[in-house]
């Protein structure tokens, strides 16, 4: 296991690559932010509390006059239940930490950084230290790449092409190849995917994201039951 200070570093410096992609799609956030009517210091503190790139950028679809503040707040709720799910992975390493410090460091979730310390967690390498610093790394790359874009935005005509938007979901197709453990994996991941895609069609509103991990998860439990 690593101590707090070589599982912190290394956590941060294993996620360097991915907070390219990340930076890349906050500065389109920070841009489009803006065109929104928000301040840069608006776009800051924003990405330093809330830290959950799709949330906001789905935010960003909603804004206008008045704030319709039931819906932001439903809408980040839908987007981030799919957390409740992915940090329940991460309790053999967070159970020996007590409940302050785990939750601190849960503030620091995202995808990526869930991806990359689920893959260490599988080969026997990292702890919660690790994950730590692969999330204030992510964090640190999100709250300076939206402010940028902010500035970016504020005092040039800046227009986001449409592959940027894409950004994302090149770094989850490339987090998932890694984790990928055999054809014991096929059934879990083809019901998250066919059921996301079938909740997408039929409901309203994204929760897709929710039913595409619930059954994902569901498929997975069961599937190494049996095993």
């Amino acid at each position: 296991m690593d101590t707090r200070g070589s599982g912190f570093a290394r956590g941060f410096a294993r996620i360097l690559p991915i907070c390219a992609g990340v930076a890349a799609f906050g500065i389109v956030f920070g841009a489009l932010a803006v065109r929104k009517g928000l301040a840069v210091v608006d776009v800051a503190l924003m990405s330093i509390t809330v830290f959950a790139g799709t949330a906001q950028m789905m935010s960003l679809q909603l804004w206008a006059e008045p704030l319709p503040i039931l819906a932001l707040a439903l809408t980040t709720l839908v987007i981030n239940l799919r957390f409740a799910m992915m940090t329940a992975s991460l309790q053999p390493w967070l159970a020996q930490l007590g409940p302050l410090r785990a939750y601190a460091i849960l503030f620091f979730t995202a995808d990526e950084n869930w991806a990359v310390s689920i893959a260490e967690m599988r080969a026997g390498r990292a702890d919660a230290w690790f994950f730590l610093g692969t999330g204030v790394a992510l964090w640190l790359a999100w709250v300076a790449s939206t402010v940028a874009g902010a500035i970016i935005g504020a005092f040039a005509d800046f227009a986001p092409g449409r592959a940027l938007e894409f950004v994302f979901v090149g770094v989850f197709l490339a987090l998932l190849a890694p984790m990928w453990r055999g054809h014991r994996d096929l059934l879990p991941w083809a019901a998250a995917g066919l059921s996301a895609w079938l909740a997408f069609r039929a409901l309203p509103g994204l929760w897709y994201l929710v039913i595409g991990g619930m059954a994902g998860s569901l498929v997975g439990a069961w599937s190494d039951a049996r095993r």
